[in-house]
């Protein structure tokens, strides 16, 4: 499959277009990241309440534990503590849910971002890209076999002005099988493709 032109100015264009489509996606991923980590950063209030919470689960833990040595009352005592040890799970908790959503929403944001960013470059620049491709493989295959059939290509696909300028009547020329209006006919389709003309010359 060939991927660039052989005129240098046409395959020059080709690699312009390469490179700011690369650059374009680097720039959309960068920004993607940029978008990740600012919404990772709406984590740390989450944070603190899974630390506050931690903290209150660990000072009643340590308090319940303390009371249970009071004599008479301490297993009441440490029971009632027992009910400030479930608000710090509950605050741990809850710490935790928001910040598995911020990342899930992060996650969601930077693939929107490189989808929104990158799919209609990919959407416009990749198709030509092929398509030249398919159409230059066939044209350089062509070419290596005979000047005919990319002469006839060359009628059906090039402006009417052009043509005009290759023959007074190319397609009658065509027909004639002149070999020098069909040789040029053929370098005509080829150097829109940035093709180099058939080395065989007319005779």
């Amino acid at each position: 499959m060939r991927i660039y032109a052989e005129r240098p100015g046409r395959a020059g264009l080709q690699l312009l277009a390469d490179l700011l489509a690369a650059g374009w996606i680097w720039l959309t991923v960068v920004a993607a990241r940029t978008v990740h980590d600012f919404v990772l950063a709406m984590q740390q209030p989450a944070r603190t309440l899974a630390g506050a919470g931690e903290s209150i689960r660990g000072a009643f833990d340590n308090a319940a534990r303390t009371a249970a040595n009071v004599p008479f009352v301490g297993d009441d005592l440490a029971r009632a503590l027992g009910a400030g040890t479930g608000a710090g799970d509950s605050l741990v908790n809850a710490g935790r849910e928001q910040m598995e959503a911020i990342a899930r929403v992060a996650f969601g944001t930077t693939v929107a971002t490189v989808l929104l960013g990158a799919m209609p470059v990919l959407l416009m620049w990749l198709p030509l890209r092929v398509r030249y491709a398919r159409l230059a493989r066939s044209a350089a295959t062509a070419r290596a076999v005979d000047s005919d059939l990319l002469a006839l290509r060359a009628i059906t696909r090039r402006p009417v002005r052009s043509l005009l300028r290759v023959a007074p009547d190319p397609a009658a020329s065509w027909r004639r099988d002149e070999r020098a209006v069909v040789h040029r006919l053929a370098a005509l389709e080829l150097r829109s493709l940035g093709l180099r003309a058939p080395r065989t010359p007319p005779d």
